[in-house]
């Protein structure tokens, strides 16, 4: 809870913030891993709509292909899957072991 109390010091600008931070900055890793997390699942989701669009854009204008396309589709949307995986799961690690 102490994190959520910190956190909202910072973001409302609250007097005393900087001070608050400044005595306990232990749980900056926190509010870190957050906002990792967040940019890996933004990141991800980017890449993985753009796949999908190449691909439906690609099946509408040749439909005879569609077991090419979606083959040569789906190992880089799994390996980018993976990576954003991976990339969670470090964020919690950062969580947990810090």
């Amino acid at each position: 809870m102490h994190i959520l109390h910190y956190l909202g010091l910072a973001l409302f600008q609250v007097e005393g913030a900087a001070e608050a931070l400044a005595e306990s900055p232990e749980v900056l890793h926190y509010f870190g891993a957050a906002v990792g997390l967040g940019l890996v699942v933004i990141g991800a989701a980017i890449g993985i709509g753009k796949f999908t669009a190449a691909a439906v854009e690609g099946i509408a204008r040749q439909p005879s292909a569609t077991s090419q396309i979606t083959g040569a589709f789906l190992l880089p949307m799994f390996l980018l899957e993976g990576i954003a995986i991976i990339a969670a799961v470090l964020c919690g690690l950062v969580i947990l072991i810090r």
